[in-house]
């Protein structure tokens, strides 16, 4: 089995980091702070900006025009460009009391999806995963796996017919059948099931190998996307591995939480060289007319 080994890429420790991105058209890497409720992006010279959300944000998937982003917030989905935020889908009357957004991807028809979970253990791990389709009349939005515990890392096979989820404290990451034409899901399995720890956020390179963050497991798993099968192990120096992304050259983006933590390396950000090929990101196709 390979073995690799994670470096951090910078010294600063973060409360909750989650949600990278790479974004192929602009070359900006991307990341919130969750319960800091702020945005972060790396631009092509290096410099790191910051946007402050003022509400906990739970994931910043990028959007089909170059720059701009859907966050996944507390209260609702906002539009996010030029340093502003619309509001796109207040959220309040969907969520049971004490729930937040979670995790949020776009498929590859541009939908988004994205779950809820609760803002703190001690209001019970429940939530669902939604779909969100902006180019359907009334911007439809539905559950499409409810009774979720974490809702968390979302992927799709480059052949668009198989959906990944992991539900952390199922412990396990899930595949289903996926329809494109229609974004729904159906015949729920259990991919494979993850030992010391809780599967986290999730990538795909473009062999259809998922890379797994591990929480609480201080790794990342390279799993088979069809026979769930264990290829090879990242090794993290951090207690509280939160969610990963291709970056360039094989070379994955880590995310990792230091909330409550005293490690020296706990929740900062991590790089590793892999030889994995990149699998490809896809963009939220937003409401019409929006620039």
């Amino acid at each position: 089995m390979e073995t690799y080994t994670a470096v951090p890429m910078s010294e600063t420790i973060y409360h909750l980091a989650e949600s990278p991105f790479r974004d192929e058209r602009t070359k900006i890497l991307s990341f919130v702070d969750i319960t800091e409720g702020k945005f972060y992006r790396y631009l092509p010279d290096g410099e790191l900006k910051c946007f402050d959300v003022q509400r906990p944000l739970g994931a910043a998937v990028p959007a089909e025009t170059p720059g701009a982003y859907v966050f996944a917030a507390s209260d609702g989905l906002y539009y996010f460009h030029d340093e502003q935020m619309e509001l796109l889908q207040d959220l309040k009357a969907h969520y049971r009391s004490r729930q937040r957004s979670n995790d949020a991807k776009a498929d590859p028809a541009g939908r988004l999806y994205f779950g809820s979970s609760s803002m703190d253990k001690q209001y019970g791990d429940h939530g669902d995963l939604y779909c969100l389709d902006f180019s359907a009349a009334g911007n439809a939005l539905k559950i499409v796996q409810p009774d979720t515990k974490i809702a968390n890392g979302m992927e799709w096979s480059s052949d668009h017919k198989r959906f990944y989820f992991s539900d952390s404290l199922e412990y396990a990451v899930f595949v289903y059948d996926y329809d494109i034409a229609t974004g729904s899901l159906s015949d729920r399995r259990v991919l494979f099931t993850v030992a010391d720890g809780v599967p986290d956020g999730i990538c795909i390179d473009a062999d259809d190998d998922l890379w797994v963050a591990v929480w609480g497991g201080r790794r990342i798993e390279k799993r088979d996307g069809r026979s769930g099968e264990l290829k090879a192990m990242v090794t993290v120096p951090a207690e509280h591995v939160s969610s990963c992304c291709f970056m360039g050259d094989g070379r994955l983006f880590i995310t990792s939480a230091g909330d409550g933590l005293a490690g020296q390396h706990d929740g900062k950000l991590f790089t590793c060289k892999t030889d994995a090929p990149a699998g490809k990101t896809h963009y939220c196709k937003v409401a019409q007319g929006r620039s």
